[in-house]
This record gives C-alpha cells, structure tokens and sequence, in this order.
C-alpha cells in the first residue's frame, strides 16, 4: 500500500507539472488553452530526439524541453494566441482545439505515429527497498524536481515584483497600463512559462506516459479535471486536486484493474459536488 501511495504522488505530481500552466492561463489570463498538450508534446519529443540523436544528457535535456516549449509558445502567442484573447470561450476552444490537431497531424507526418522510448540513465532506473517500501529511482526524481517547482512558483506568483505585476494585469488592465505596466509582455512572459512548464511535464512524463503524436488528446481530460477539480486561482489547488487524482488513479488500476480509469472521474464527480468551483475559492493567487 506504501508503495501504491509513492507511486501515486509521483504521478501526481507529474500532473500538477503538466497541468499547471494551463491553470495559470486560464486562472491568471482568462484565457482557455487546450492546445497546452501540445507544448508538452514538444518537451517531449525534444528529449526523446536530443537523447536518441545527438547523445545529449538526460539532467541536460530538461532545461532545453524547458526553453524550446517557451520559445515556441511565446512565438504562436505573439502571432496567433494574442488574437483571441477577448474572444469568446468557444472561439478560445475551439481555435485552441484546431491547433492541438495541427500539432498532432505535424509531429505524425515528421516523426512517424509509433511509440517514443526514453532511454533512462543508470542511476535513475531500477527501484529500492527502504522501510519496507518499493521506491523508484525515477519517480523520486520526479518528486524531488516537483517539489522545487512547487516551491519557486508559490514564490514567483507571491513574492516577487512580476508575480503583483501580473495580478495587477488580469484584476484591472486598464488601471495597470495607466501606472506604466506592459501588460503584452506580462501576458506574454506568463504564457511562454506556463508553456515551457508544460515542456518540462512532458519531458519528465515521456518515461512515465508514454510519447506519441495521441499525447495531447490522450491527457487532455486529465489536465482539466486538474484544474476543475482544483480551480485557477491558486497554486496550492492543482496541487492539492493533482496528488488526490493521482494516488486515486494509481490505486484504482491496481486494486481494480478493469475499471481502474473510471475512478479518477469518480473523484472529480464528487469533488466538482462538494466544492463546484474548485478546492479554493477564488481570492487572489496564494
């Protein structure tokens, strides 16, 4: 059971990585992104070519996942994504939707539509035995990494000069432009992180998800019960909503295999009734 739990707050928070730039765009700019997948694809593939073609190091591949995602969602969000931002809801879907096809379509087409396998480092693969409990090599570098982002993104959003910048932006543009605030390049700066965030989730997850061009779509509904679940208007919520999904689905697979998938909808059906607008009201960003 130890072990059922490790594994399940590894996956959890794997999820909250990959999600949770998607709940800063849609919590901190309003702005509806199921196209987020796609950027984590990118982190993806990226890893799985630099390791496979040019012998890159693993430890190195990540910050590289971590910049081009965030290079390419800066470059489609000054082009494409800044159009839209007043738009309704349903243009937001459905334009963002367009491009998670577009995105799965290109990478098809170029890198064939089989399986992606991450070749892992030594010292990262293999499982031991502490206190009774099977710990992973890999799932407890997840942790480790997870906790650090926890930790610098509860700090960026609180305590530094961007973090009231960006507040300032998404509570009252018109009075945050008067007092010499740029709100593009917030906005800007806002989005190519929470893509390169989600660059990052999807190199650690390639491992642990599998990596194929069905990626977006395949993870999709996880990313929004995610957010659903835990709301947009904190950090500490998907947090929170992605270690309770992640542990439930871990457990539910093993415990009950043919019908293991269906328990993460359980969780959220029951979480979504005890609190409709997510684990935290909304309040600011804590």
């Amino acid at each position: 059971m130890l072990t059922i739990l490790f594994d399940g707050i590894a996956y959890g928070m794997l999820l909250f990585v990959l999600a949770c730039g998607l709940a800063v765009t849609m919590g901190l700019m309003n702005f509806i992104n199921l196209a987020h997948g796609a950027f984590a694809m990118a982190g993806g593939y990226v890893t799985v070519l630099l390791m496979s073609r040019f012998g890159v190091p693993f430890l190195l591949c990540l910050p590289i996942a971590f910049i081009v995602s965030a290079l390419l969602g800066a470059v489609l969000e000054r082009a494409l994504y800044r159009r839209v931002y007043r738009q309704p809801h349903l243009n937001q879907v459905l334009f963002s939707i367009g491009l998670t096809f577009m995105a799965m379509a290109a990478v098809d087409y170029f890198l064939g539509s089989q399986q992606q396998f991450l070749q892992l480092p030594e010292w990262l693969s293999g499982r031991s035995e502490i206190g009774g409990v099977g710990i992973g090599h890999y799932r407890l570098f997840v942790i480790v990494i997870c906790v650090a982002l926890v930790i610098a993104l509860q700090l960026i959003l609180t305590k530094t000069r961007f973090g009231s910048r960006l507040r300032a932006a998404v509570d009252d543009p018109r009075a945050a432009s008067g007092l010499g605030i740029n709100i593009n390049l917030v906005f800007l700066s806002t989005f190519a992180f929470g893509s390169g965030l989600a660059g990052l989730g999807g190199a650690l997850g390639a491992d642990l998800l599998g990596l194929d061009p069905t990626f977006p779509l395949k993870f999709m509904i996880y990313f929004l019960v995610v957010v659903a679940v835990g709301g947009t208007t904190t950090i500490t919520g998907p947090l929170l909503a992605s270690l309770l999904l992640g542990i439930a689905d871990v457990a539910g697979k093993y415990y009950i295999p043919t019908m293991g998938a269906f328990i993460i909808y359980c969780v959220m059906i029951i979480a979504l009734m005890w609190r409709p607008q997510g684990f935290f009201a909304r309040g600011g960003v804590k």
